[in-house]
C-alpha cells in the first residue's frame, strides 16, 4: 500500500510495483493499493481516509496476511500484521521545515505551525504503536526518524527496479529522469551546461512536473534551446534506451530520501553527477 496524489508518479510507485511483481513471481498473492494522500492542506483527512480503509479481507472475503505501507499516510491503515517499508514522512513538517517556514505569512504560519504538531504526535503514534515493523529505505530516512521523533528503525535498501537494464554505447548527451520538482534541482544541471566550454555535449531531461514551465524558460534565457531538452513522460522502454546510450547520468536532489536514479544508472554502466548535499 502507497499513498498518492493524482497525475503524479514518484519513485515510492516504482519500488511498490516492483514489490508486487517480486512477491508474484516467488508465488504470493499480492496487489497494489493506492490510498489518497490529497493535496498540500488537506493531509490530516487523508491520515483519516487511511485509518478508515478496510484492508482486513478481499473483495471475495478472503483473510489479508499481511499489510506492507511505504509511506505517509497510507501507513495509517490498520492490521494485525502491518509492516512499513518507509520511503518518508511529509518532509515539509521534518526537514524541509526551515526552509518552509519562512515563506508563510502570519496566518499561514499558524495555521501550518499547528498542523505539524498534529502530524508529528500522528506519525509518532502510527509508527510506534501501530506498526509491526519499521524498515527505513536509507540511511537519510533512517536518521529523519531518530531525530524527529526518536522511532528506531531497520535500513532495508530497494533494488534497481525490474527492467532490462543494458549498455548500448556512450553517446554525446547527459541523461537526467526525474519528477519536474524544485527538490530535483534540474536548474543546476541547465546552468551547468550554459558554463560548459565543451559545445558538442547535449542534455536530454524525462519527466514531468510543476516546474517544466520554469524550466523551458531558463533554457530559453540561456541560450540552449540546441543543446538541452526535456523530453516529457517517456515509457519504461525508452526510458531504458537513454540509459543505455547516454555518456552519463545526472541526479542532484537536495537531501533525497533514497534515489532510483543513481541504481538505474550503475546498472546501466554508466556515470553519475551529483552534488555533496544529494
Amino acid at each position: 500500500m502507497t499513498s498518492d496524489v493524482p497525475f503524479v508518479s514518484g519513485g515510492h510507485l516504482t519500488i511498490a510495483r516492483s514489490l508486487v511483481f517480486q512477491l508474484r513471481e516467488f508465488g504470493y498473492q499480492a496487489d497494489l493499493v493506492l490510498t489518497p494522500q490529497n493535496r498540500f492542506g488537506r493531509q490530516l483527512s487523508a491520515y483519516l481516509a487511511n485509518w478508515l480503509t478496510d484492508v482486513g479481507l478481499t473483495g471475495d472475503e478472503q483473510q489479508i496476511d499481511q499489510v506492507i505501507s511505504f509511506r505517509y499516510p497510507s501507513y495509517a491503515v490498520r492490521h494485525p500484521r502491518h509492516i512499513c517499508w518507509l520511503n518518508h514522512r511529509m518532509r515539509e513538517y521534518y526537514d524541509l521545515w526551515e526552509a518552509f517556514y519562512p515563506t508563510l505569512r502570519w496566518k499561514g504560519r499558524i495555521k501550518e505551525q499547528t498542523r505539524r504538531f498534529l502530524i508529528h504526535k500522528i506519525d509518532n503514534y502510527l509508527l510506534k504503536k501501530r506498526v509491526k515493523r519499521l524498515y527505513a529505505q536509507s540511511q537519510t530516512i533512517q536518521s529523519r526518524l531518530l531525530r524527529w521523533g526518536g522511532i528506531p528503525s531497520q535500513i532495508l535498501y530497494p533494488p534497481a527496479p525490474v527492467r532490462r537494464y543494458r549498455t548500448s554505447a556512450y553517446q554525446n548527451f547527459i541523461f537526467a529522469a526525474s519528477r519536474l520538482d524544485r527538490l530535483k534541482r534540474l536548474d543546476l544541471l541547465i546552468d551547468a551546461f550554459a558554463m560548459a566550454k565543451t559545445r558538442g555535449i547535449r542534455c536530454l531531461i524525462a519527466g514531468e512536473g510543476k516546474e517544466a514551465g520554469n524550466l523551458l524558460r531558463k533554457i530559453k534565457e540561456k541560450g540552449l534551446e540546441g543543446r538541452v531538452r526535456l523530453l516529457g513522460w517517456v515509457d519504461d522502454n525508452t526510458l531504458i534506451d537513454y540509459y543505455a546510450r547516454c555518456r552519463g547520468v545526472f541526479f542532484g536532489p537536495l537531501n533525497e530520501d533514497y534515489g532510483l536514479v543513481t541504481l538505474e544508472a550503475f546498472s546501466s554502466h554508466k556515470p553519475v553527477l551529483t552534488c555533496q548535499d544529494s
